[in-house]
């Protein structure tokens, strides 16, 4: 049951409260000051009806009027109480009026009037807002009033009241200047573009701004530009040219868009005139070919525009006699502008870097057909390019300029041209030197040849200071006198137009300046041999042996060689011999194999053999390891066609110990058929069996084939099976590298994987001797299966120690070792009769005895 009560207070008569509510209240009556009570007692009555739970409210803040808690609560309840009705409900004035009462207490709490200004656009109460706005800024302290200013700016915004709005944003820019930004995107959309503009130029005047959205100086700029351009008739306040000048300076990377920019103000203010002197002044200061690119494609778009909207005006109005005047002159415009592009696009290259030579040739190359152009240009190049900046060569200027002038039939302004050449600071001295040999090729192309010999004596001629050849210090002038360019010209000069002498002197000049070149000193020898100075040519061979070193000395040493033995052969035998000599002293292996071929000739035509013999065996040592092959080669040919092939065992032994196994396999090969052709089968087989020992069965099987042939053809069962055996022991000794033994066999088998538990599937564990007993085991099966069939003929073999019945009797002999092959094998033993043994005869071959032979 609800008990009604009435308190006893006379002061307030009408105030009831329930019998739920008496703890609430006595507690009030005992703490009456006491926020918590009351928020306690509030938070119990939420459910009581909206007049009881207000009337709490106002009981509380009589007695604490400056509780922010209160009113943030009371305030937040009046609002909601009204929320979904409608905005003339006179509860809504209720709830303004209570809080306006608030901010009689509360005005320094900017929470309360953020809600509260909200609350008024929720009324859409327009003035009072703003002025509410207004209050509150005024009321706060400013530190405060970045929290009113969004809401307040998006209040602005949301009218359609640019002139408030311009005048509030204005304040703002006053406490935030960094947010400028919005300020003139509002502008913008408000098509305020005069005041956007001024505010984007002081913006972009402003080196400490920084902007919120992350742009660059140069973004902001470009957009005042792209602002400023396309809007010519609304931003009257700003002056456009002087603005998009001054950016041209300050962003000299982007000229290109700010030209363009420049040139569509004035399209778009109808100054058409002034537009196309815009671009003109572009095209001759733009610095790169992007730039220009840019503002070519627009300059040529805008005059096919202009073309369009005449001939459409044209046709129109019906004048067409009087327009065909301007729009052919605008034709004609245009197709100057688009013929005039390669020339223009050359002029900025060489506005980049007018020290470039190239590009200057490429320039006279677009004025071809025009003289007067092609003279000014080589005139301003030759003026302008800077021989130590220039990219390329600039003698090349000079010589073009001067052979310009001789296709032109104007020989005297030619040699005026080159004589100026001569006296011009080159950086290097082939430069120089070049000029001076086009002096002489003009002559010699208009028959002068005596002036063309003068000017190359004038060019070559000590000057009065001498300095060293890449003295940098000093002018070319004074170091051209050592170019051998001018000099080699000047020698073959002097062998077509001079005399003997002369060039001889020339040439002594050259290898007296000590800059000679291996084929200059051969040009020389050569010359002097011609006119039948053999000495004097082979003095010339050793003077240039003297100036250089190995390898560039090799030509000289080898053309010395072939001419001395040419000229004297054996008459000056120990000369030719000192001089090889002193040639192999000091030669690089890369170099001596020619020589010593070379000296070995000479002694087997012209001297003795045994000494061909110890030059070649000379070779073999001094040549490269990749060359001693060949050298062995020939050095065994060679004994065997001078002193028979029984000398060359040695040869053939020390090619084997000195060759790397590869090339030493086959000397053995080489060897072991020369002994079998010489019937020392024993040697052969002895050669056979130290060969095996640097051959693997598994990848040198044509070596143990040729043995096996040997053994089939000259042994019998105990060789064969001696063979078979040292195969074996071989075959183990290179397996015991358990790596290299899987690699082999899974590279046979096809496997995927080279582990070695792939040789023994399913047995992991297996150690590598097992293994290696395992892989023997399976070779000793191999061998069984390759004997070779016996032959239906008794196998033959030489042998010189012993007699008939020595045979008969170790044929009977029981061999304790002997192994057991099969029953095939034992019934081959009972067809061998020792009795029946047959000795070879042989002939002794002619080879033996080489070059003796005929004596």
């Amino acid at each position: 049951m609800v008990v009604m009560a009435r308190l006893s207070r006379p002061q307030r008569p009408d105030l009831v409260f329930e019998e739920e509510d008496l703890p609430y209240e006595e507690e009030i009556m005992r703490n009456q000051f006491s926020v918590k009570c009351w928020l306690r007692y509030i938070e119990f009555k939420q459910g009581a009806p909206k007049p009881r739970l207000n009337q709490l409210y106002e009981r509380a803040l009589k007695l604490l009027p400056c509780s922010y808690k209160l009113w943030y609560r009371y305030l937040k309840a009046r609002r909601a109480q009204v929320k979904r009705r409608c905005v003339t409900d006179p509860a809504y004035e209720d709830a303004n009026n209570c809080h306006e009462r608030a901010f009689v207490f509360m005005h320094k709490m900017p929470r309360l009037w953020l809600d509260y200004c909200q609350f008024l656009m929720d009324q859409g109460r327009v003035t009072h807002t703003r002025r509410t706005f207004d209050r509150a800024l005024r009321a706060l302290p400013i530190t405060q009033h970045s929290r009113i200013w969004p809401l307040y700016l998006r209040f602005l915004r949301s009218h359609p009241l640019p002139e408030t709005a311009v005048r509030g944003y204005r304040r703002f820019l006053k406490l935030s200047p960094e947010s400028a930004e919005e300020y003139i995107e509002y502008l913008k959309s408000s098509d305020r573009l005069d005041e956007a503009a001024q505010r984007l130029a002081t913006v972009v005047n402003d080196e400490r701004f920084v902007s919120k959205a992350g742009k660059s100086n140069y973004q902001l700029w470009h957009e005042l530009c792209d602002l400023i351009s396309q809007n010519p008739d609304k931003v009257q306040s700003l002056n456009v040219d002087a603005i998009i000048r001054g950016g041209l300076t300050r962003f000299t990377d982007q000229l290109g868009k700010l030209w363009c920019s420049l040139a569509d103000y004035y399209i778009r203010s109808g100054h058409f005139e002034k537009a196309r002197d815009v671009y003109e002044e572009a095209i001759r200061t733009v610095m790169t070919v992007r730039d220009f690119t840019q503002v070519f494609d627009s300059y040529a778009q805008f005059e096919e525009s202009m073309i369009a909207a005449k001939m459409e005006t044209a046709s129109e109005l019906g004048r067409e006699e009087e327009d065909d005047v301007d729009l052919e002159l605008r034709l004609a415009r245009f197709e100057q502008l688009i013929s005039r592009r390669p020339l223009l696009l050359n002029s900025v290259l060489l506005r980049q870097n007018p020290h470039h030579v190239h590009e200057w040739h490429k320039r006279v190359a677009l004025h071809q057909g025009r003289p007067r152009e092609i003279i000014n240009t080589y005139t301003e190049a030759v003026q302008t390019v800077d021989p130590f900046k220039a990219t390329g060569k600039p003698h090349t200027l000079w010589v073009a300029f001067a052979k310009f002038y001789e296709d032109n039939g104007q020989l005297d302004d030619a040699r005026i041209i080159l004589e100026k050449a001569t006296k011009v600071s080159f950086k290097q001295v082939d430069d120089l030197a070049s000029v001076w040999c086009e002096c002489g090729e003009l002559e010699l192309r208009h028959e002068n040849y005596d002036q063309a010999l003068r000017l190359l004596r004038k060019a070559t001629a000590l000057p009065a200071r001498r300095a060293e050849y890449f003295d940098g210090s000093e002018p070319v002038q004074n170091r051209v006198y050592k170019s051998l360019k001018v000099w080699s010209m000047l020698a073959d000069l002097e062998e077509s137009l001079g005399t003997f002498q002369s060039t001889k002197a020339v040439y002594d000049r050259i290898l007296d300046l000590r800059i000679a070149t291996p084929q200059i000193v051969i040009n020389y020898a050569m010359f002097l041999e011609e006119h039948k100075y053999f000495e004097e040519s082979f003095k010339a061979y050793e003077r240039g042996i003297s100036l250089f070193k190995w390898p560039n000395v090799s030509d000289i040493w080898s053309t010395y060689l072939t001419k001395f033995i040419a000229r004297y052969g054996g008459r000056k035998l120990e000369r030719a011999r000192d001089l090889f000599e002193q040639a192999l002293d000091g030669c690089p292996p890369k170099y001596a194999k020619t020589l010593y071929l070379l000296y070995a000739q000479l002694e087997e035509e012209w001297g003795l053999a045994r000494h061909a013999m110890a030059v070649y065996e000379r070779a073999t040592r001094a040549v490269e390891p990749a060359q001693q092959y060949d050298m062995f080669n020939i050095y065994i040919k060679r004994a065997a066609e001078i002193y028979g092939v029984t000398h060359t065992r040695g040869i053939y032994q020390k090619a084997i110990e000195v060759l790397s196994d590869e090339h030493a396999r086959e000397m053995c090969l080489r060897f072991a058929d020369m002994e079998c052709r010489l019937g020392e089968i024993d040697r052969a087989r002895a050669i056979y069996s130290f060969c095996s020992q640097i051959c693997d069965p598994r990848t040198t099987g044509a070596f143990w084939q040729t043995w096996k042939d040997f053994e089939v053809r000259h042994g019998n069962e105990d060789t064969i099976r001696e063979m078979l055996r040292i195969r074996r022991s071989v075959q183990a000794t290179y397996n015991t590298q358990v790596n290299f033994m899987a690699s082999q066999m899974l590279k046979v088998s096809g496997s995927a994987t080279g582990t070695v538990s792939d040789l023994a599937p399913g047995q992991s564990g297996m150690d590598d001797m097992k293994l290696l007993e395992q892989r023997a085991e399976q070779l000793a099966a191999e061998a069984e299966r390759d004997q070779p069939p016996r032959a239906q003929s008794k196998i033959l073999f030489v042998r010189s120690d012993a007699s008939r019945e020595e045979l008969a009797e170790l044929a009977q002999q029981a061999n304790p070792e002997e192994i057991e092959l099969g029953e095939d094998e034992d019934e081959d033993e009972m067809d061998l009769e020792p009795n029946e043994v047959r000795l070879e005869q042989q002939s002794v071959p002619a080879a033996v005895f080489g070059s003796l032979k005929e004596d």
